[in-house]
């Protein structure tokens, strides 16, 4: 099993509409191959911060089941517009 964990940095004031669409982009993700579960955190000192913590059964679902799909697309268009820098995304294996 693998954690990705995604930290995300969104455009002030857009917290309620962000946290809407990721509750669309949580159906979306649900349909990969090798997807498990997502948790998502905000940061209590950094308003604009999140975590997205997603197990994945292997990396490969993730890095090219899941980001080379048409999944991937949908999910991008529905959280994409909110960032304010691109996600800082790390992978850690289960031990």
């Amino acid at each position: 099993m693998t954690l990705e964990l995604a930290t995300i940095d969104i455009k002030e004031g857009e917290n309620i509409a962000f946290e809407a669409a990721l509750e669309q982009a949580k159906l979306v993700i649900a349909q990969a191959t090798g997807f498990i579960n997502i948790t998502i955190q905000k940061c209590v000192e950094q308003n604009n911060r999140y975590i997205l913590l997603i197990h994945w059964q292997t990396l490969e679902d993730h890095t090219v089941g899941f980001r080379e799909s048409a999944l991937f697309t949908q999910w991008r268009a529905l959280i994409g517009p909110f960032f304010e820098t691109p996600p800082f995304v790390q992978h850690y294996h289960i031990i």
